[in-house]
């Protein structure tokens, strides 16, 4: 009897799973300042506002519905699917479903990310590979689309594995036919689908060196056969990514945007990552651990592990975007190499503490692996999810669990003023671009906004310029006939606009000042100084202040 009370009583215990399941609840409570962080970019509420569009008109949109600037042009909506998902949420509960939807995503992600780790490692290993991969992840935690990207490299990594250990097959069907259908769903929620095409065909690229270097010639043939089905379910997965309203017009898109400099130079999730950013520490630490693997992977005649972490390290330095995507590639692989270094230390010619602590520590994660092995009912994952719904969803929820916009860092107070002129053509820097269209949408037009890809650099430019105040500046506002203009008091155009004969500000809260033209504007100002909340704004804004700009913090993105 006190056998089965006993496993009883252990199903309800956490197990490491539930842990990781909660990893991105405590990193994003206990150290990223809560929800805010995952709406600090307000691309979010032009997914929602696309997701609206499509919902009401039944089609997929081929031209711009948002701008005035460039009215009818032609547009790629490629995350139409997350955007009609994103919107049915917020029609449904509003952004808290938004966010509580995004955050349980992280937390399959990650929890899957520990499975799959934990296939090739000890527990211990395995978590605390998970936790560094987490937390250098968070970077680009935010309640848009491309999480969908890291779900489904999680999935994508997992699946590859299972097939190398031999299990080819799931219910019947080849796990590489079943590729091509994943391929189909990402390719509609998110642009990212290219990166399970790049991931096959660096196995099949892995396979082929290996046959290249082989010494043995029986080993040769087998391995090209798998190079051959790794290549050729790449290319399935080619053309299942066909399947979308777009169909290979997408794919161009996609090619030209990724190819044009313009983002790598201005746009800040595609700027390489500060190395005195917070979270850099576990950026390299992964670069450290992946680059011993490479070495030992190299040593032992593989290949697929050192070409991963060679082309996805790479494209993480690149960009801090796609550090997320390294990690989730490189944890299981550094986890592989991890494990077989730990177990070999007892027989190194060293220290004999250090051989004794490592025996001491390789039984005790065996004895937690038996026991986290046992058979859960994850209860623990349950109740957190539950509380944090019920936070988010609360009266009255607490700072970290408010589901909104800072109205410390977007204009929240001066849509009032906005609203009371719909026609209005509206200058402002692309992230509270983003905002408007989530506020005025469909009333108000914005000059631009987060979609850097629909307007091109050309544009981009141009709107560099107004915001720099170069000297056409004034021109360009004329060209697309410019009678507002909303800025926070830091903006550099935001002086040479107060200076100007040809401007007058008609709002003025300490977050954002609206300006209209000279014949537009009437009326008394409306300033924060008349009430009483503006002291100290002018000698703020011009302080030197050494700090670590995330690219998750509030600002134009360009």
């Amino acid at each position: 009897m006190e056998a089965p009370r006993s496993q009883f009583a252990v199903k309800w215990l956490p197990s490491l799973t539930d842990f990781a399941f909660l990893m991105p609840v405590a990193l994003l409570f206990g150290k990223m300042g809560g929800v805010n962080a995952l709406l600090s970019d307000c691309d979010t509420g032009w997914h929602i506002r696309t997701g609206d569009w499509i919902v009401t008109n039944r089609l997929i949109p081929t031209h711009d519905v948002f701008s005035f600037s460039k009215p009818g042009g032609v547009w790629f909506a490629w995350e139409w699917l997350s955007d009609v998902l994103f919107a049915s949420l917020n029609s449904a509960a509003g952004l808290r479903a938004v966010v509580l939807f995004s955050l349980l995503l992280l937390c399959v992600t990650f929890a899957l990310l520990f499975r799959l780790v934990r296939q090739h490692a000890n527990p211990v290993v395995a978590f605390v590979i998970t936790i560094i991969a987490a937390a250098a992840s968070s970077v680009h935690w935010l309640a848009r689309p491309h999480l969908f990207t890291m779900f489904f490299l999680v999935v994508f990594c997992g699946v590859l594995e299972r097939v190398r250990c031999g299990q080819t097959h799931i219910g019947g069907l080849p796990w590489f036919v079943l590729l091509p259908v994943l391929t189909v769903l990402w390719t509609n929620l998110h642009g990212g689908f290219f990166v399970g095409i790049m991931l096959l065909g660096i196995y099949g690229a892995g396979e082929l060196a290996g046959a290249l270097f082989s010494a043995d010639q029986q080993s040769r043939r087998p391995a090209v056969l798998r190079a051959r089905r790794y290549f050729g379910t790449a290319l399935g997965c080619l053309v299942a990514s066909l399947v979308n309203p777009y169909t290979y017009r997408l794919h161009l898109h996609l090619w030209q945007y990724l190819r044009d400099p313009y983002a790598s130079r201005h746009i800040g999730e595609f700027l390489s990552l500060s190395f005195h950013h917070p979270i850099a520490i576990f950026f390299e630490s992964m670069l450290l651990l992946a680059g011993a693997s490479i070495f030992w992977y190299g040593s032992h005649g593989r290949f697929i592990e050192p070409l991963q972490l060679l082309v996805w390290g790479h494209v993480g330095l690149l960009a801090a975007r796609n550090i997320p995507i390294f990690m989730i590639v490189a944890a299981p692989i550094v986890a592989r190499a991890a494990q077989v270094w730990l177990a070999g230390v007892p027989k190194l010619e060293v220290a004999g503490w250090v051989r004794a602590a490592a025996k001491q520590f390789n039984r005790r994660a065996a004895r937690l692996a038996e026991t986290d092995a046992l058979p859960r009912w994850h209860a623990i994952s349950l109740a957190g999810v539950a509380l944090v719904a019920a936070l988010l969803f609360a009266p009255a929820p607490p700072k970290h669990f408010r589901s909104e916009y800072d109205p410390k860092s977007y204009p929240a107070a001066a849509i009032n003023v906005l609203r009371r002129d719909p026609s209005a053509r509206i200058f402002t820097n692309d992230e509270w671009g983003d905002y408007l269209i989530w506020r005025l949408y469909p009333a108000g037009r914005v000059f631009v906004d987060g979609r850097s890809d629909f307007y091109g650099a050309d544009f981009e430019e141009k709107y560099i310029d107004v915001l720099n105040v170069k000297y056409n500046w004034e021109q360009i506002l004329s060209d697309f006939q410019v009678d507002t203009i909303l800025l926070p008091p830091s903006a550099p155009l935001t002086g040479a606009l107060k200076e100007s004969s040809r401007w007058r500000v008609v709002y003025d809260d300490g977050v954002a000042l609206v300006f209209r033209s000279l014949h537009e504007a009437g009326g008394t100002p409306i300033s924060v100084a008349s009430l009483g909340s503006g002291a100290g704004r002018d000698r703020e804004v011009t302080k030197t202040q050494a700090r670590d700009q995330a690219i998750t913090d509030t600002k134009p993105k360009i």
